[in-house]
């Protein structure tokens, strides 16, 4: 498994993927990668660092993904992730939460010291679908809400039970209402969620302009960050 990369256009970037501990949440129906994490922090700890001394600080940003949540990596960890902040000069960092954790955000901002762009993984704003076939864990009633914590979220495309007007949606909220967002087309995986193989065709025809959208990131296949296999 690759957990080093390196993007080269729009927001410029090293990418790490680091090892965690099992995901507090746990219960999205389409998700695998969880399958990654470690209840052996030794373990953790000895992959991140090693990963971590990779980081060169090329263009003073980082972003930091592990199959979870930021909370989850051991303490050790996020130590040495301030560290290499410190020590490569790293003036932004990328990383990921779930709603569950939002009144911790600041915390972790504070922490780390540097502009945070902190990103979750909402999936859809459609609720019925988020929370009836994806089981997301989103209780917010209001964009307003996601606002107060969250600079980027991440959605979900191609998905059995999904429909155009829906992925319509969800782009335009998520371009007007957030600093930056990601859209990942769903792949095949050992879970019981299917893909909508004409949804992503649709999808793919329709919205490829996003490849020239600055603030949004496309994982057409969900290796396109350079990580994970």
């Amino acid at each position: 498994m690759n957990r080093y990369s390196v993007l080269e256009n729009k927001i410029r970037r090293e990418i790490l993927l680091l090892k965690g501990r099992p995901c507090l949440w746990g219960k999205c129906r389409f998700c695998d990668y969880i399958e990654d994490n470690s209840i052996d922090e030794e373990l953790c700890n000895s992959i991140n660092a090693r990963l971590l001394d990779k980081v060169t600080g090329e263009f003073g940003v980082l972003e930091i993904i592990n199959s979870g949540n930021i909370f989850e990596l051991p303490q050790a960890t996020l130590f040495q992730i301030k560290r290499t902040i410190i020590e490569k000069e790293i003036h932004t960092l990328f990383f990921e939460a779930h709603w569950m954790y939002r009144n911790r955000l600041e915390t972790m901002r504070e922490f780390f010291g540097i502009e945070c762009i902190v990103k979750t993984g909402l999936e859809s704003f459609d609720r019925h679908f988020r929370e009836k076939q994806l089981n997301k864990g989103f209780d917010f009633s209001d964009i307003s809400e996601l606002q107060k914590y969250f600079d980027s979220v991440c959605l979900l495309v191609g998905v059995e039970g999904q429909t155009r007007e829906m992925i319509d949606l969800d782009i335009k909220k998520a371009d007007r209402y957030f600093k930056h967002f990601t859209v990942n087309v769903f792949i095949e995986n050992s879970t019981s969620i299917k893909p909508d193989f004409e949804l992503r065709e649709w999808f793919r025809n329709n919205y490829l302009f996003l490849n020239d959208m600055e603030k949004c990131d496309v994982l057409w296949a969900n290796t396109d960050f350079g990580v994970g296999h």
